[in-house]
């Protein structure tokens, strides 16, 4: 379905880290000191027409794996919503940083919201508060030379990940929207979490792949990562429902500590574990008012 259709870093010299462009320091500035730095509906994690929301006919999980993983993100989405988990863990040759975050996605409004805690070391301190729209994030917190309060407005394509790690978390939108892309599928086997049946699959993704699929803004950030990321295939490890909803998603992405570098040692390596739960429990989330957005001048920093 195309849009038309639809009617709803690591730690040390600056040369060690991809470097964001103008204006877009803010996200890496969360990681200084640290290891680093949305079947038919793009633009979003499934957001879905209101014909698709009033069907009778329920999803049902695929018995081909592959076809599974791969619409995952369109019925999760239209679920409406969910309530999220996050982790992302950061590891160089000397350096692990460990980010939590807690939020979620409202797939109708194509919003959401995410408060992540900062670890020890990192240049800012306490939690980033994250805002999140297909191609967009707005930050709050996220640098000493930002007012209390106010935010910062980036369209991700200024970041080289396109805001798949350099945030300090994956949106739930793009971690679901990663497995369009599916280029393996294994059934790993069943677990029971909370009581909930659940089919783990384990494979690897194709970032440009899962972009295209997704297609309009939701897809940037995708494509960005794809254009970064040292290792191509990206290992996943998916558990989804009965429906075909994704419950929990765990994405490997490897950049370049230092640029242009394939050596093992100069690797970065970041493990990105997303969780949902509570589907259709409503979400708070909402664009920051114009008023409360701080623009800086080209180039600055805001550390």
């Amino acid at each position: 379905m195309t849009d038309q259709h639809r009617t709803g870093r690591t730690v040390g010299r600056a040369e060690r880290r991809p470097r964001p462009a103008a204006g877009a320091v803010l996200l890496a500035a969360v990681l200084t000191g640290a290891a680093g730095l949305a079947g038919c509906s793009p633009d979003s994690a499934g957001g879905a027409s209101a014909d698709q929301q009033a069907s009778s006919t329920p999803d049902q999980l695929s018995a081909d794996p592959l076809t599974a993983v791969r619409s995952t993100a369109d019925i999760t989405g239209r679920a409406g919503s969910a309530h999220a988990a996050t982790e992302l863990v950061t590891e160089s040759a000397d350096k692990k940083a460990v980010f939590t975050g807690t939020g979620g996605y409202d797939y109708v409004k194509r919003i959401g919201r995410l408060e992540v805690q900062v670890p020890p070391g990192a240049a800012t301190t306490g939690k980033i508060v994250e805002v999140l729209l297909p191609g967009t994030v707005y930050l709050q917190n996220s640098g000493a030379k930002v007012p209390e309060g106010k935010w910062v407005k980036l369209d991700v394509r200024q970041l080289p990940d396109g805001n798949l790690v350099s945030g300090g978390a994956t949106d739930p939108a793009s971690a679901a929207g990663a497995l369009r892309g599916a280029q393996k599928a294994e059934p790993v086997g069943t677990e029971t979490v909370d009581g909930v049946s659940l089919k783990h699959y384990r494979g690897t993704l194709d970032l440009t792949k899962a972009a295209d699929a997704t297609g309009g803004r939701g897809g940037d950030g995708l494509r960005m990562g794809a254009q970064t990321f040292t290792v191509k295939d990206v290992p996943y490890d998916a558990w989804l429902d009965d429906q075909g909803r994704l419950h929990k998603v765990v994405e490997v992405f490897t950049f370049a500590g230092v640029a242009g570098s394939k050596e093992p040692k100069d690797q970065v390596k970041v493990v990105s574990t997303t969780t949902l739960t509570d589907f259709g429990k409503p979400v708070e989330a909402a664009e920051p008012a114009a008023s409360d957005i701080f623009t800086m001048k080209p180039g600055e920093n805001p550390k």
